[in-house]
């Protein structure tokens, strides 16, 4: 049997790391593009019921479904996508990416938001 102190700790993160494809935070280029064109998505993203609950399904496990919950019952469109953007900070690459592709299917138009930089191409 192995004795440990009381000064033994392990740390444990939450965070998967590249050998498993998936990395937190959001890269550089991400980071910057939400916050370039966040003003433009506040106001732009129909953040509603089916979107955000594509967003918490099992299959893309984008947001949990407390924060479905939670966005769904937020009144103004514009409140509930400050919070849709502030979680997507705080969630992975992959997150990210299986985000857009969600918006890609309700709302295509605004997905050059995501992957540009005022029109210009983003390099990760």
């Amino acid at each position: 049997m192995i004795k440990s102190s009381i000064f033994d700790c392990v740390v444990v993160t939450a965070d998967i790391g590249p050998e498993f494809g998936d990395v937190r935070p959001l890269n550089t280029a991400q980071m910057r593009t939400l916050s370039v064109n966040s003003v433009h998505l506040l106001d732009l993203i129909d953040s509603n019921t089916a979107f955000v609950s594509e967003l918490a399904s099992p299959t893309l496990g984008v947001i949990t479904w407390s924060q479905r919950q939670h966005l769904v019952e937020m009144i103004h469109s514009r409140d509930r996508n400050d919070k849709l953007l502030e979680l997507l900070t705080r969630r992975s690459v992959a997150d990210f990416q299986k985000f857009t592709r969600v918006l890609s299917k309700y709302q295509p138009h605004l997905v050059p938001l995501l992957v540009t930089d005022g029109g210009e191409k983003l390099c990760a």
